[in-house]
């Protein structure tokens, strides 16, 4: 049985104090949770007070991003070595975000995968369509290959390792919804992609504006096994919510 992980991605928001009142609202309600995996990646100069702050909690302290490298002439980029110093567990890969506006492809993404193993850092690998790729009946098709390019070369330990994310990009702040079928229908094809001796133990988190009145709903799909939550993450009552609904 999959162990629902709900994962906080906090984007550029929340300032340290932010932060760290967030925490302190939070940890109280839900230091009795343990039937779930519990995630918080806020932005990268909070993460070290935010590991402080997380000690002996049940939640887990994840970044947003990574470089590919340990070290060197990147300007602005941290790398996989950097956040395993600073406390975090988990980092976020190719993000719909990332891919648009960064230009982050498939084979950038499986270079950050392979960087982010190395330094012991558990990924969560995002995929996903646009709307035009949906209207155009290309969703399936945009999946497998970035599955493929995005996770090419695991071994099948390094499989157990990662969590997928399925995030219909023409479903997160556009006013459209994608139903909880829709949802599931993405999240078995994804599964049915993955290799047969670690299909049934992966995660794969549904990204499409997973919010408290909508969760419960989402979380009976036989293949949603959790959310990465953007704005219903960053309120203390909403992201509760969420783990407890």
């Amino acid at each position: 049985m999959r162990k629902i992980f709900m994962a906080g991605n906090w984007k550029m928001h929340m300032t340290e104090t932010e932060a760290l009142d967030f925490v302190k609202q939070v940890k109280p309600l839900v230091k009795d949770v343990t039937d779930k995996t519990m995630l918080i990646c806020p932005p990268f100069p909070v993460l070290s007070r935010m590991h402080e702050a997380l000690k002996e909690t049940n939640i887990a302290l994840g970044a947003q991003n990574m470089h590919f490298e340990d070290k060197g002439a990147f300007t602005g980029e941290v790398s996989g070595l950097m956040l395993k110093a600073v406390g975090c567990k988990y980092v976020i890969l190719g993000h719909s975000e990332r891919r648009q506006y960064f230009c982050e492809t498939d084979e950038i993404v499986n270079k950050k995968l392979n960087a982010a193993l190395k330094n012991k850092l558990l990924p969560i690998v995002c995929v996903g369509e646009s709307l035009q790729q949906r209207e155009s009946g290309e969703t399936f098709k945009v999946i497998q290959a970035q599955i493929k390019g995005s996770l090419d070369g695991l071994s099948t330990e390094n499989w157990k390792l990662v969590t997928i994310a399925y995030e219909p990009i023409w479903a997160i702040g556009t006013g459209k919804t994608a139903t909880p079928e829709q949802a599931q229908e993405v999240h078995a094809f994804i599964r049915g992609l993955l290799p047969k001796d670690v299909a049934q133990e992966i995660r794969i988190l549904y990204g499409g504006s997973v919010k408290p009145d909508n969760v419960k709903e989402l979380m009976a799909k036989p293949d949603i096994d959790g959310g990465l939550v953007g704005g219903a993450s960053l309120k203390p009552e909403s992201f509760v919510g969420l783990v407890k609904y």
